[in-house]
């Protein structure tokens, strides 16, 4: 009989290259396939792009636009707040006078008679945040500032504290993520992935748990319940 002898130290070190390699080849597939679709359109936008207007020196209002389309700070309109809610009015606006600008400085303009706060989500942004766990259950809220775009009219401050679903992602893909479980599953380059390192060494060691856990994992990534370690969401 012929005895086999494993230096294991070389061959963990030749499977955990072999699972950096294949991640890193899989993700360059998926960066490729949404690069060239955004550079093509990267490239119709350049030539469609107009220089932008020159910006008042002291109001930052531009100085070339029409007066209708300036910000709701380059000008001041008569909206009351005795007005009756979701009723769309017509306000008289006066052009601040250090502005300039093409056209009457007094103007009408209609509005919807609501406070700042009280516009729709895609009326307004608010500052996202990335430190809280997008997959807990229940899902976390938390406080971040909210600005009104600058074609909404309303009443109040236009910058206002909003509750946020928390809703971000690190970067991690779930296709990434599933094509690693079916191929390297068994040692545990779907978990190094996402960043389980724990779970990762443990099933690399076990050979995916003699494939129980590897089937596991399979089933969890292609139902969303298995995400990234960060707590973010894929993309």
């Amino acid at each position: 009989m012929h005895c086999l002898h494993v230096n294991i130290r070389r061959a963990i070190f030749i499977i955990l290259s072999i699972i950096v390699n294949n991640i890193s080849i899989i993700q360059m597939i998926d960066n490729k396939a949404e690069t060239k679709p955004a550079s093509q359109n990267k490239n119709n936008s350049d030539n469609d792009e107009q220089p932008p207007p020159p910006i008042d020196s002291i109001l930052h209002c531009p100085s070339n636009l029409d007066c209708k389309d300036l910000h709701p700070q380059c000008m001041t309109c008569n909206m009351t707040p005795s007005c009756k809610y979701g009723e769309v009015q017509n306000a008289t606006c006066n052009v601040n006078s250090k502005v300039e600008c093409r056209g009457r400085k007094i103007f009408e303009k209609s509005w919807m008679c609501r406070y700042c706060y009280q516009t729709e989500p895609w009326e307004h942004t608010c500052d996202l945040k990335a430190s809280c766990n997008s997959v807990a259950s229940p899902r976390i809220n938390y406080t971040t500032n909210c600005t009104v775009k600058s074609d909404i009219l309303c009443l109040g401050n236009r910058t206002f504290k909003k509750n946020v679903l928390c809703n971000w992602t690190g970067g991690y893909r779930w296709t990434t993520a599933l094509i690693l479980s079916i191929t390297l599953g068994g040692f545990g380059a779907d978990r190094f992935y996402l960043g389980h390192w724990q779970e990762g060494i443990g099933k690399l060691f076990s050979f995916g748990g003699l494939g129980v856990w590897t089937i596991i994992d399979v089933i969890l990534i292609s139902l969303h319940y298995l995400g990234p370690a960060d707590g973010s969401l894929y993309i």
